[in-house]
């Protein structure tokens, strides 16, 4: 009797069938609330200022970025299951995102998923997003979030990941540190320079034009490094909805373990 050979596409659903089919034992937190910490592992003043930076970003960019704390993934029926199937299983079951928006395909939702005791971190993104970023999550994993996690700095490294997706969100490039240390370089010459400039104009006696001058240069200098600061590059669109409407993953982003 002749053994009939499975197509390959047949044979990979079968084996994901079971572990993607299963129900995640987890309620998602409230529209605009954005983080479920269930392992506790982000401290209140973090917390505080996660939610203002997603609650901003949701407003103006339409895209929700959803934190998740859990103890294990057995815990919550994933039992068995890889980080990326577990977190691929809870972006859909919630619909992070919106598949559409006025019509349009949208569908850039981001989820950051912790399991505190299986030692693994997942970012998954919407379908929207395609792997187009999978390098740029990578990148936020190896650099901000697991360095934190090893040294047992847990919200700070989901802090700084949240930070990283948002610069994602708005196409912005991904922080390598908290604040570039260029920004710090930028400003002692400008204090420097503004020191030397007004000092040699006062011993000159230099006219008005001058100080317009040099009063218009440093108000531009000054600009540029509060924008680095801030690191805010997106435009006002004032959406009002919440972060789950439907949407889906597409398998993109990262993962990682300390």
């Amino acid at each position: 009797m002749k053994m009939k050979i499975l197509p390959l596409t047949l044979l990979v659903g079968l084996l994901f069938a079971a572990p993607l089919a299963a129900k995640i034992n987890l309620a998602p937190p409230g529209p605009r609330e954005f983080i479920l910490d269930n392992a506790h592992m982000i401290s209140p003043a973090d917390a505080t200022a996660i939610r203002a930076m997603c609650d901003k970003l949701l407003t103006e960019k339409a895209t929700p970025i959803v934190v998740v704390t859990i103890e294990s993934m057995a815990e919550y029926g994933g039992a068995g299951m890889s980080i990326e199937a577990f977190a691929f299983t809870l972006f859909n079951q919630w619909g992070v995102g919106h598949a559409k928006i006025n019509g349009q395909d949208f569908n850039t939702g981001m989820l950051l998923l912790v399991s505190q005791l299986d030692r693994k971190a997942r970012i998954e993104f919407g379908a929207g997003l395609g792997h187009q970023y999978d390098a740029q999550a990578q990148q936020i994993m190896d650099e901000l979030i697991i360095p934190n996690f090893k040294a047992n700095r847990f919200s700070e490294g989901i802090k700084q990941g949240v930070t990283g997706l948002e610069a994602i969100a708005r196409g912005l490039e991904v922080p390598r540190r908290s604040t570039p240390a260029w920004v710090y370089f930028a400003i002692a010459i400008f204090i420097g320079l503004a020191i030397f400039t007004v000092v040699s104009l006062i011993r000159r006696g230099s006219s008005g034009w001058a100080w317009l001058f040099w009063g218009a240069v440093f108000a531009i200098v000054g600009t540029l490094i509060y924008s680095a600061l801030t690191n805010r590059g997106g435009r006002g669109g004032g959406f009002s909805g919440g972060s789950f409407g439907g949407g889906f993953s597409g398998g993109g982003g990262a993962s990682g373990s300390w």
